[in-house]
């Protein structure tokens, strides 16, 4: 497996927001990535020092839509919390503070 096809995408959310100022950022990744091919995706990816990387795998949900309410399942998922080194970030979930107006 390639490393470039193990991050699908960032996971951003209100909390991995709030986990990346504690220097945890959190990824979607392949389901058959292990951590170790996780570790190395992003660093190289991202240019990091990775210390540690916990992983969870997501069952999809079953959903109910339209007129006859046909039940529909999500795909099911894997989740990656990695944590960096103190003081290196990432860019993605940087946030740019709005200038004050006014």
């Amino acid at each position: 497996m390639k490393t470039i096809d193990i991050l699908k995408r960032p996971i951003i959310t209100e909390k991995s927001f709030q986990q990346a100022g504690k220097d945890f950022y959190t990824f979607e990744v392949d389901q058959r990535a292990n951590k170790q091919q996780i570790k190395k995706a992003v660093e190289e990816q991202f240019k990091v020092n990775v210390i540690s990387v916990r992983s969870l795998n997501y069952q999809g949900k079953k959903r109910r839509f339209g007129k006859r309410r046909i039940e529909v399942k999500k795909g099911d998922y894997k989740k990656a919390l990695v944590e960096l080194k103190p003081g290196q970030k990432i860019e993605i979930f940087e946030v740019q503070e709005r200038e004050k107006k006014g």
